[in-house]
């Protein structure tokens, strides 16, 4: 294998999320073809982590899981000590049996996400949807933690 260091002045117009982008696809490409079917089968043990969002507005917290291809069946929320756990199983697909894998990189099986959350919330009111693949679980802050507007006086 070679390495060759290109120095092509258009490089450097390039934002730097270009370049890191650029470099993490060349770092897969480098990894894929000697180890690509090692590390497929140690992303096996590893399990997958849907990827979250945090963020808030004036009166919730909002958190959005990507969870693709799941059922609301197959989820599980629960809130504990300011704590959010998500669980949950994406189910293996049949494969094709007439049909040759080129490329399998979805991940299936058991997931589990823990997320201590910022600021109190009222467990009681939180409410969850699912719609598009995308879980919405809306926590609603309590009083002591909303921000409260302090009126300025000028004598």
């Amino acid at each position: 294998m070679k390495l060759v260091r290109c120095r092509n002045s258009d490089l450097w117009n390039w934002s730097p999320v270009e370049q890191l982008s650029t470099l993490r696809e060349e770092i897969n490409r480098l990894f894929d073809s000697p180890f690509g079917e090692l590390t497929r089968h140690m992303e096996l043990f590893n399990g997958w982590t849907p990827a979250l969002d945090v963020y808030e507005d004036k009166d919730n917290l909002i958190v959005k899981a990507e969870l693709p291809g799941m059922k609301r069946e197959e989820i599980d929320i629960s809130f504990h000590d300011g704590t959010l756990t998500i669980t949950g199983e994406r189910k293996y697909e049949e494969k094709n049996e007439d049909a040759e894998t080129y490329r399998a990189e979805r991940f299936f099986g058991k997931f589990h996400r823990t997320l201590a959350l910022p600021k109190p919330v009222q467990s009681d009111k939180a409410t969850a949807t699912y719609k598009d693949g995308i879980l919405t679980v809306t926590l609603p802050k309590t009083e002591e933690a909303k921000t409260k507007q302090i009126q300025v006086n000028v004598s």
